[in-house]
Protein backbone atom coordinates (compact mmCIF):
# COMPACT_ATOMS: atom_id res chain seq x y z
CA UNK A 1 0.00 0.00 0.00
CA UNK A 2 2.83 2.17 -0.14
CA UNK A 3 6.30 3.16 -2.02
CA UNK A 4 9.34 4.53 -0.23
CA UNK A 5 13.09 5.89 -1.31
CA UNK A 6 15.17 5.77 1.57
CA UNK A 7 18.67 7.08 1.23
CA UNK A 8 21.82 8.96 1.93
CA UNK A 9 23.31 11.79 0.15
CA UNK A 10 26.46 11.12 -1.84
CA UNK A 11 29.03 13.58 0.59
CA UNK A 12 27.80 11.57 3.26
CA UNK A 13 25.97 14.37 5.11
CA UNK A 14 22.28 13.82 4.92
CA UNK A 15 20.06 10.73 5.13
CA UNK A 16 16.13 10.84 4.41
CA UNK A 17 13.53 9.10 3.47
CA UNK A 18 10.64 10.24 0.99
CA UNK A 19 7.10 8.12 0.87
CA UNK A 20 3.44 8.15 -0.38
CA UNK A 21 0.20 5.51 0.02
CA UNK A 22 -3.14 5.47 -0.27
CA UNK A 23 -3.06 5.38 3.78
CA UNK A 24 -3.66 7.86 6.44
CA UNK A 25 -1.09 10.42 7.80
CA UNK A 26 1.68 7.60 6.18
CA UNK A 27 4.69 9.79 7.50
CA UNK A 28 3.29 8.70 10.82
CA UNK A 29 4.25 4.82 10.43
CA UNK A 30 6.56 4.45 7.95
CA UNK A 31 10.02 6.68 8.11
CA UNK A 32 12.37 7.08 10.56
CA UNK A 33 16.23 8.36 10.44
CA UNK A 34 18.94 9.80 12.55
CA UNK A 35 22.16 11.90 11.25
CA UNK A 36 25.09 9.73 11.55
CA UNK A 37 23.33 6.35 11.49
CA UNK A 38 21.18 6.10 9.04
CA UNK A 39 17.44 5.79 7.55
CA UNK A 40 15.18 3.15 7.26
CA UNK A 41 11.36 2.70 5.95
CA UNK A 42 8.79 0.05 7.60
CA UNK A 43 5.57 -0.25 5.35
CA UNK A 44 3.31 -3.55 4.08
CA UNK A 45 1.91 -4.43 7.39
CA UNK A 46 4.26 -1.79 8.61
CA UNK A 47 6.41 -2.90 12.24
CA UNK A 48 6.67 0.47 13.96
CA UNK A 49 9.38 -1.26 16.31
CA UNK A 50 11.61 -1.15 13.37
CA UNK A 51 12.28 2.41 13.42
CA UNK A 52 13.81 2.69 16.97
CA UNK A 53 15.23 -0.95 16.93
CA UNK A 54 16.71 -0.81 13.36
CA UNK A 55 18.19 2.78 14.35
CA UNK A 56 19.71 1.29 17.31
CA UNK A 57 21.29 -1.71 15.40
CA UNK A 58 22.60 0.68 12.97
CA UNK A 59 23.86 3.30 15.51
CA UNK A 60 25.72 -0.14 17.04
CA UNK A 61 27.94 -0.37 14.08
CA UNK A 62 25.68 -2.95 12.59
CA UNK A 63 25.26 -2.33 9.04
CA UNK A 64 22.32 -2.30 6.49
CA UNK A 65 22.10 -5.77 6.08
CA UNK A 66 22.74 -7.07 9.24
CA UNK A 67 20.28 -4.44 10.70
CA UNK A 68 17.82 -6.18 8.19
CA UNK A 69 18.52 -9.77 9.12
CA UNK A 70 17.95 -9.01 12.71
CA UNK A 71 14.78 -7.19 12.57
CA UNK A 72 13.29 -10.11 10.43
CA UNK A 73 14.66 -12.80 12.39
CA UNK A 74 12.52 -12.69 15.59
CA UNK A 75 9.21 -11.32 13.69
CA UNK A 76 6.70 -14.06 12.93
CA UNK A 77 4.75 -11.72 10.73
CA UNK A 78 8.21 -10.86 8.20
CA UNK A 79 6.10 -12.02 5.36
CA UNK A 80 4.08 -9.48 5.31
CA UNK A 81 6.88 -6.62 5.67
CA UNK A 82 8.49 -4.42 3.12
CA UNK A 83 11.73 -2.71 4.56
CA UNK A 84 14.52 -0.15 3.08
CA UNK A 85 17.51 0.41 4.76
CA UNK A 86 20.44 2.84 4.14
CA UNK A 87 23.63 3.10 6.96
CA UNK A 88 25.70 5.58 7.98
CA UNK A 89 28.62 4.30 5.28
CA UNK A 90 25.82 4.34 2.59
CA UNK A 91 25.34 0.51 2.47
CA UNK A 92 21.47 -0.42 1.66
CA UNK A 93 18.84 -3.26 2.10
CA UNK A 94 15.93 -3.92 0.55
CA UNK A 95 13.04 -6.72 1.70
CA UNK A 96 9.57 -7.56 0.51
CA UNK A 97 8.02 -10.13 2.73
CA UNK A 98 6.05 -13.45 0.03
CA UNK A 99 2.95 -12.18 1.79
CA UNK A 100 3.16 -8.77 0.85
CA UNK A 101 0.18 -8.19 -2.01
CA UNK A 102 1.16 -7.45 -5.88
CA UNK A 103 2.73 -5.71 -7.10
CA UNK A 104 5.57 -5.69 -4.48
CA UNK A 105 9.21 -5.48 -4.48
CA UNK A 106 12.17 -3.26 -4.40
CA UNK A 107 15.82 -2.64 -5.54
CA UNK A 108 18.80 -1.40 -4.13
CA UNK A 109 21.93 1.09 -5.19
CA UNK A 110 24.79 2.77 -3.90
CA UNK A 111 23.58 4.79 -1.16
CA UNK A 112 19.43 4.36 -1.61
CA UNK A 113 16.75 1.35 -1.43
CA UNK A 114 13.37 1.59 -3.52
CA UNK A 115 10.55 -0.64 -2.72
CA UNK A 116 6.58 -0.75 -2.78
CA UNK A 117 3.99 -2.83 -2.70
CA UNK A 118 0.18 -2.68 -3.95
CA UNK A 119 1.47 -0.92 -6.71
CA UNK A 120 0.31 -0.64 -10.44
CA UNK A 121 2.93 -3.15 -11.26
CA UNK A 122 7.03 -3.10 -11.44
CA UNK A 123 7.68 0.34 -13.20
CA UNK A 124 6.90 2.56 -10.34
CA UNK A 125 9.82 1.10 -8.76
CA UNK A 126 12.31 1.43 -11.26
CA UNK A 127 10.84 5.28 -12.09
CA UNK A 128 11.99 5.59 -8.68
CA UNK A 129 15.43 4.39 -9.57
CA UNK A 130 15.63 5.73 -12.55
CA UNK A 131 14.95 9.14 -11.47
CA UNK A 132 17.16 9.06 -8.65
CA UNK A 133 19.64 8.31 -10.80
CA UNK A 134 19.26 11.23 -13.11
CA UNK A 135 19.22 13.15 -10.52
CA UNK A 136 22.05 15.76 -9.88
CA UNK A 137 24.36 14.27 -7.30
CA UNK A 138 24.98 17.37 -5.96
CA UNK A 139 21.38 18.65 -5.21
CA UNK A 140 19.67 18.77 -1.57
CA UNK A 141 18.83 15.42 -0.32
CA UNK A 142 14.67 16.87 -0.08
CA UNK A 143 15.09 17.19 -3.81
CA UNK A 144 16.49 14.26 -5.28
CA UNK A 145 14.48 12.01 -3.11
CA UNK A 146 11.04 14.23 -4.05
CA UNK A 147 11.85 13.95 -7.49
CA UNK A 148 12.23 10.27 -7.14
CA UNK A 149 8.84 10.35 -5.32
CA UNK A 150 7.20 12.12 -8.06
CA UNK A 151 8.44 9.80 -10.53
CA UNK A 152 7.14 6.78 -9.18
CA UNK A 153 3.60 8.37 -8.36
CA UNK A 154 3.64 9.67 -12.49
CA UNK A 155 3.65 5.99 -13.76
CA UNK A 156 0.86 4.50 -11.22
CA UNK A 157 2.22 4.44 -7.39
CA UNK A 158 -0.35 3.10 -5.30
CA UNK A 159 -3.04 1.21 -7.15
CA UNK A 160 -5.48 1.71 -4.86
CA UNK A 161 -5.04 5.64 -5.29
CA UNK A 162 -2.92 8.36 -3.84
CA UNK A 163 -3.65 10.21 0.50
CA UNK A 164 -0.67 10.90 2.17
CA UNK A 165 3.20 11.53 1.39
CA UNK A 166 6.04 12.65 3.63
CA UNK A 167 9.57 13.63 3.11
CA UNK A 168 11.99 13.40 6.03
CA UNK A 169 15.13 14.19 6.14
CA UNK A 170 18.24 14.49 8.81
CA UNK A 171 21.83 15.84 9.03
CA UNK A 172 23.74 16.72 11.54
CA UNK A 173 22.37 19.95 13.86
CA UNK A 174 19.98 20.70 10.63
CA UNK A 175 17.54 21.73 12.55
CA UNK A 176 15.67 24.54 13.46
CA UNK A 177 18.39 26.86 14.77
CA UNK A 178 20.94 23.71 15.09
CA UNK A 179 18.88 22.01 18.14
CA UNK A 180 18.41 19.03 16.47
CA UNK A 181 19.01 16.69 13.09
CA UNK A 182 15.92 16.89 11.50
CA UNK A 183 16.71 18.99 8.52
CA UNK A 184 13.25 18.67 6.57
CA UNK A 185 10.17 17.16 7.72
CA UNK A 186 7.04 17.94 6.19
CA UNK A 187 4.03 15.68 5.91
CA UNK A 188 0.43 15.66 3.94
CA UNK A 189 -1.64 13.68 5.98
CA UNK A 190 -5.08 13.92 4.03
CA UNK A 191 -5.05 15.08 0.12
CA UNK A 192 -6.20 13.97 -3.68
CA UNK A 193 -2.75 14.64 -4.84
CA UNK A 194 -0.20 14.13 -1.81
CA UNK A 195 2.95 13.87 -4.09
CA UNK A 196 2.57 17.09 -5.67
CA UNK A 197 1.12 19.11 -2.24
CA UNK A 198 4.33 17.69 -0.62
CA UNK A 199 6.65 19.56 -3.69
CA UNK A 200 4.77 22.50 -2.89
CA UNK A 201 5.77 22.46 0.49
CA UNK A 202 9.20 21.87 0.11
CA UNK A 203 9.49 24.73 -1.91
CA UNK A 204 7.77 26.73 1.04
CA UNK A 205 10.10 25.11 3.28
CA UNK A 206 13.10 26.42 1.04
CA UNK A 207 11.62 29.80 1.50
CA UNK A 208 12.09 29.92 5.09
CA UNK A 209 15.40 28.20 6.01
CA UNK A 210 17.23 27.45 3.14
CA UNK A 211 20.72 30.27 2.75
CA UNK A 212 19.76 33.06 0.22
CA UNK A 213 22.37 33.22 -2.47
CA UNK A 214 24.80 36.44 -1.29
CA UNK A 215 23.28 37.36 -5.17
CA UNK A 216 19.69 37.58 -4.24
CA UNK A 217 20.68 40.26 -1.29
CA UNK A 218 19.19 43.93 -2.33
CA UNK A 219 21.17 46.84 -0.26
CA UNK A 220 18.74 48.53 1.97
CA UNK A 221 19.65 52.04 1.14
CA UNK A 222 17.56 55.17 2.96
CA UNK A 223 15.22 54.94 -0.23
CA UNK A 224 14.42 51.44 -0.08
CA UNK A 225 14.02 51.47 3.70
CA UNK A 226 11.56 54.28 3.51
CA UNK A 227 9.56 51.97 0.68
CA UNK A 228 9.66 48.99 2.52
CA UNK A 229 8.22 50.91 5.64
CA UNK A 230 5.60 52.13 3.50
CA UNK A 231 4.65 48.97 2.60
CA UNK A 232 4.54 47.31 5.90
CA UNK A 233 1.95 50.40 7.08
CA UNK A 234 -0.16 49.44 4.07
CA UNK A 235 -0.52 46.01 5.70
CA UNK A 236 -1.06 47.64 9.13
CA UNK A 237 2.63 46.22 10.47
CA UNK A 238 4.42 49.47 12.13
CA UNK A 239 7.55 49.18 9.68
CA UNK A 240 9.47 46.65 7.62
CA UNK A 241 11.07 45.07 10.70
CA UNK A 242 7.63 44.32 11.89
CA UNK A 243 6.20 42.55 8.93
CA UNK A 244 9.26 40.59 8.61
CA UNK A 245 8.74 39.35 12.19
CA UNK A 246 5.18 38.61 11.43
CA UNK A 247 6.08 36.90 8.25
CA UNK A 248 8.70 34.45 9.97
CA UNK A 249 11.67 36.06 7.09
CA UNK A 250 14.08 36.64 9.45
CA UNK A 251 16.70 34.57 7.24
CA UNK A 252 15.86 36.98 4.39
CA UNK A 253 16.25 39.87 5.91
CA UNK A 254 19.26 41.62 7.81
CA UNK A 255 19.70 45.68 8.78
CA UNK A 256 21.67 46.34 5.63
CA UNK A 257 20.42 43.95 3.28
CA UNK A 258 16.88 42.27 2.25
CA UNK A 259 16.80 39.41 0.07
CA UNK A 260 15.04 39.92 -3.65
CA UNK A 261 12.22 37.26 -3.06
CA UNK A 262 11.10 38.50 0.10
CA UNK A 263 11.31 42.38 -1.26
CA UNK A 264 8.97 40.52 -4.08
CA UNK A 265 6.79 39.21 -1.72
CA UNK A 266 6.06 42.35 0.14
CA UNK A 267 5.22 44.85 -3.27
CA UNK A 268 2.80 41.70 -4.37
CA UNK A 269 0.88 41.54 -0.83
CA UNK A 270 1.24 45.48 -0.60
CA UNK A 271 -0.20 45.68 -3.99
CA UNK A 272 -3.43 43.67 -3.06
CA UNK A 273 -4.05 45.36 0.52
Amino acid sequence: MTFSIVARSVDGAEWGVAVASKFLAVGSAVPAARAGVGALATQSYANTSYKPRGLALLADGHDADETLRRLLADDKGREHRQVGIVDADGKAATFTGEDCYDWAGGVTGDGVAVQGNILTGPEVVHAMQTAWEASETSAPLSRRLLTALLAGDAVGGDSRGRQSATLLVVQEAGGYAGFDDVLVDLRVDDHPDPCDELARLLDVHGLYYDQPKPEDRVPLDDELRAEVDELARRLGKTDFDAWVAAENFENRAWPEAVDRKVLTILRAQADGA
